[in-house]
Order: C-alpha cells, then sequence, then structure tokens
C-alpha cells in the first residue's frame, strides 16, 4: 500500500506509469512461486510497454492503452483473453480511457469480439460523438473503425469455464477477485485474484491519462455491468489533480463516484493523495465493498491504496526500473527490466 515520490531530476520533466491487474484477497502461500512469476512477468511487460512510448515523448494516452493491451493479451487476468463468463456462457468485456489535458474520455461495455476493448474505448473518445458505446453497437461501431475483431471463442479459457460452473452449482455470483481457484488449477488454496486491469500515466508534456478493462462477474446475468467503463466511478483524469484507476467492488465504487471523488478530494480540498484515496476506500467499505486504488499526480508523485489483502500492481518512471508487487508492503525492483 504505497505512497511515493520518486520524481526525476529537477532538469528532467517526470514520467510515470502505474498499473494494477486487481485487488484481493491474495495472500502469501496460497500462489505457487511459478504463479507469482507468471504475474510478476505480465505485469513488468506491461510497465515496459507503457514505459516505451512514454520515454520517447509519446503520450500518456498512449502509454495507458499499451499497458493495458498487454494485460488484455494475458490469460492470468480478467480482462481481454481470459475475462470470466456470464451466467449463459458468454463473455462481456467493459473499458474505459481518459485524457486529463481535455478531459475526453470513451467508454464501451457489454462487447463481445473486439480483442482490446481499450482501443475501442479510444476510438470512441477520438472517433465519435459521444462518451459510450454498449454491446452490438460497439463491436459494430469497433469493426468499422478498423479495429482487431476476434471469434468470441478467442477469450474462452478451461480455467473460466469450470469457474463458471463451480458458480452455477453454487448459485453464486463471484468477483474475479474471490471465485475459488479451480481444483485441477496447479496450485493450491483459494482467493486467487485474476483481476479487473488499469492504468495511468504522465507524460513528459505533463498531461495524465487513466484507463480500466475487466470481463467483470463471474455468472453475472441481465447485462450487468460494473464501474470499470464508467467514468467517474472505475476511470478518471485531470491534470488539474489527478488520474485515478480502481478495481474492487463495482456497484459500491458506482455508489461512491470512487474516481471523481478521489480526484476532487485532491483538486478541491488539497487533500493528499494517498489520504483521498483511503477516505474513498473507507467510504466504499462503509457500504460494503473492497478494492483498490492506483492515484497518479502530474507532479509524479504516486499512490497505491488497497483494503484487500494483496493488488497486483506495479510502477515505472525516468530511472525505466519497473517496480512490481502483489501482497501488502513495498513493491520489488525488477532490475532486468531496464533496457
Amino acid at each position: 500500500m504505497t505512497l511515493q515520490s520518486n520524481l526525476a531530476q529537477a532538469d528532467t520533466p517526470p514520467i510515470r506509469l502505474l498499473i494494477h491487474g486487481g485487488a484481493g484477497g491474495m495472500e502469501r502461500g496460497k500462489l505457487t512461486v511459478e504463479r507469482e512469476q507468471a504475474h510478476t512477468q505480465v505485469l513488468t511487460q506491461s510497465l515496459a510497454a507503457g514505459y516505451a512510448i512514454l520515454k520517447v515523448g509519446g503520450s500518456s494516452i498512449d502509454a495507458v492503452i499499451a499497458a493495458i493491451a498487454v494485460m488484455e493479451d494475458s490469460p492470468l487476468f480478467n480482462a481481454g483473453k481470459g475475462a470470466v463468463f456470464t451466467h449463459a456462457g458468454h463473455i462481456e468485456l467493459d473499458a474505459s480511457l481518459m485524457d486529463g489535458a481535455t478531459r475526453m474520455a470513451g467508454a464501451v461495455a457489454g462487447v463481445t469480439t473486439i480483442r482490446n476493448p481499450i482501443r475501442a474505448a479510444h476510438a470512441v473518445m477520438t472517433q465519435s460523438a459521444h462518451v459510450m458505446l454498449i454491446g452490438q453497437g460497439a463491436d459494430t461501431f469497433a469493426t468499422e473503425q478498423g479495429l482487431e475483431i476476434v471469434d468470441p471463442s478467442y477469450f474462452h479459457t478451461e480455467f473460466r469455464w469450470k469457474q463458471l460452473q463451480k458458480a452455477i452449482t453454487e448459485d453464486r455470483m463471484l468477483r474475479d477477485h474471490d471465485a475459488d481457484v479451480d481444483p485441477n488449477a496447479p496450485q493450491s488454496g483459494k482467493d486467487e485474484k485474476r483481476g479487473t486491469v488499469g492504468a495511468v500515466a504522465l507524460d513528459y508534456h505533463g498531461n495524465l491519462a487513466a484507463g480500466t478493462s475487466t470481463g467483470g462477474f463471474t455468472n453475472k446475468r441481465f447485462g450487468r455491468v460494473g464501474d470499470s467503463p464508467i467514468i467517474g466511478a472505475g476511470t478518471y483524469a485531470d491534470n488539474r489533480s489527478v488520474a485515478v484507476s480502481a478495481t474492487g467492488t463495482g456497484e459500491m465504487f458506482i455508489r461512491a463516484a470512487a474516481a471523481f471523488n478521489t480526484a476532487a478530494q485532491v483538486r478541491l480540498l488539497r487533500t493528499p493523495i494517498a489520504e483521498a484515496a483511503d477516505n474513498v476506500l473507507e467510504e466504499i467499505a462503509a457500504i460494503g465493498g473492497d478494492g483498490g486504488l492506483i492515484v497518479l499526480d502530474a507532479k509524479g508523485q504516486y499512490t497505491m491504496r488497497f483494503n484487500t489483502k494483496g493488488m497486483y500492481r506495479g510502477a515505472i518512471g525516468n530511472d525505466g526500473i519497473a517496480w512490481t508487487g502483489i501482497y501488502a508492503g513495498n513493491e520489488i525492483p525488477q532490475e532486468n527490466s531496464r533496457k
């Protein structure tokens, strides 16, 4: 649960990228070393992809998209490839993106054929007059924009299918961070997080951006949509305050307007970013939710806060060293990440 500055030298504008892969009940000893390493590797790859854009003067928007796309392409997280199944045995994906310089935003919800929903959110933001498109209309729009379209079977994984069968048998809807680990998976234990992903970035031009992508709940029904594609709930960015991406109990994050709530405290009340994030998480806990927030300001200061046992997360700045973490405590540098 981190608060860091790690600003660049005075003569170098700060750049920064933070990512998360979901918050939940991960405990040391529940994941095998191999599973920890697999998650850490993808987190490091995600940070590297975004950093490669930032270090050459690219935009924070492009860095967020690149970082999230890496996690969407990994079956380890509940976004894109490997997303969770609905009650009907389908996969419905949500994503959002926001530009802190202009406060333009784009989002998609309930899409089924777009390989990288975060790219569709960007297309909505830049190529339409709208903020959110849903379902078949959003899939059609993405096709017309030339985004990569895949057969829905692309997203299916055996792990997620077994997870759905278990949820149906138990007649319950599982959040991705409290779903039981499949008994046939190569590890023991329960409550493994394979979650919603997000990123926030600051570029050399001083512009912030934020994005979030998810597959929602296992066994969800009736077209349920959580906070991830909702601007102000799961995602928010404003150069005057902070960029925020959230993960957790979506309904509670919506009710608390979690991302905007955090940004408003920083901008209007001058609340320190870690305190603002903790205030929001406390408010969410009071109404029965939990989760985490990654928050970044225009000076490069950041925090990664969660009120669960762990959160997959990472950060990278001017020095190009990726720092990653899973459990409570400080992140660990991945020294081989520097190029």
